[in-house]
């Protein structure tokens, strides 16, 4: 691999003129020549990382992302890989793996690395993470939680709660498990769990329950295995389709019937729920076009032009056989 050592002594100039030739300085004609030809000779390539990292401006944008073995934040960042791309910037991905102390850190140190901005695929926000962003001094902008200081791009959470109660209920089902995650997450855990309040409060002889998981599939098999012996609802409605995919897998070990004994929703349209038999009725959210927004945004903030404070994104009730039609109740 030729490096700009190699490309100086081709051309019989010194290093430092190769570097701010590559760097858009300024260098007389002749000299200019020479060097593009020992380039052409050589084959040399500029990495445009490293070069990004030397200019006063970068073009990289450091994302942050809970966990990578997420449907949600793959399609996300995948999203925001090919809009930055067409747009002639980078991503540079830092994984917390679930760690707020981590998240913060990542904040301090892409702005340390000359970021041009930051986005956070964010869970949660604290006080931690406010005063970070006012110190850094880097454009941020957030997706997934919403809040009034900081550009957020979020999932329309509340009214897909909303909308899935307003299914489940058209579908005939009252005895109902509401399977959701904790309050910390305030998109996931409160906005999905308050829409579909809203729902079920606009209905008579509503048996509802409501109770807590983790994010993974083997928390949420464990909990709907208790809630099943317990509670023996006709219907869950899962936070997540990860949570769904949990009651799925313990239905079927206690011998119970999807959906003729028991119905299951979830949220997110994660590509497996339509894959596996029954397929999972789901609120499908459109994480890769709005990684693709986040990026436009982002990207307008570098650049100091106006960009929405808070940006809502779309979603859509996809009915599949996990949910029975033969109940059909108007509301």
């Amino acid at each position: 691999m030729s490096t700009i050592l190699d490309i100086a002594k081709l051309a019989g100039v010194a290093k430092s003129t190769v570097s701010r030739y590559l760097n858009g300085g300024s260098v007389g004609e002749a000299t200019k020549k020479k060097i593009e030809q020992a380039i052409k000779e050589t084959g040399y390539s500029p990495n445009p990382f490293a070069q990004s990292l030397k200019a006063k401006k970068t073009n990289i944008i450091g994302t942050i992302v809970p966990r990578l073995d997420s449907y949600a934040s793959s399609q996300t960042l995948i999203g925001i890989d090919e809009q930055l791309k067409k747009m002639n910037y980078q991503m540079l991905i830092s994984n917390t793996s679930q760690s707020l102390e981590r998240e913060i850190e990542s904040i301090y140190s892409f702005a340390n690395q000359k970021m041009a901005g930051i986005i956070l695929l964010a869970t949660e926000i604290t006080d931690q993470h406010i005063q970070a962003f006012e110190s850094v001094k880097v454009p941020v902008l957030l997706i997934g939680q919403e809040h009034e200081d900081f550009h957020s791009l979020i999932h329309d959470d509340f009214h897909a709660g909303y909308a899935m109660g307003r299914y489940v209920l058209e579908k005939g089902y009252r005895k109902i498990a509401y399977l959701g995650v904790t309050e910390r997450d305030i998109s996931v855990g409160v906005k999905r769990k308050q829409g579909f309040k809203k729902a079920i409060q606009e209905v008579a002889d509503c048996d509802v329950r409501f109770y807590e998981t983790l994010f993974n599939i083997p928390a949420a098999q464990e909990s709907a295995k208790e809630i099943i012996d317990e509670f023996q609802p006709a219907i869950f409605v899962c936070a997540t389709d990860n949570i769904a995919l949990g009651v799925l897998k313990a239905s079927y070990s206690e011998g119970i019937t999807i959906p003729e004994d028991l119905a299951v929703t979830g949220f997110g349209g994660y590509d497996v729920t339509g894959i596996i038999h029954p397929g999972i009725t789901t609120a499908k959210f459109f994480y890769k076009e709005a990684g693709e927004s986040a990026a436009r945004h982002i990207v307008g903030l570098v650049n100091e032009r106006n960009v929405e404070k808070l940006t809502v994104s779309k979603f859509e009730i996809i009915e599949r056989e996990s949910v029975d039609n033969l109940f059909k109740r108007p509301l």
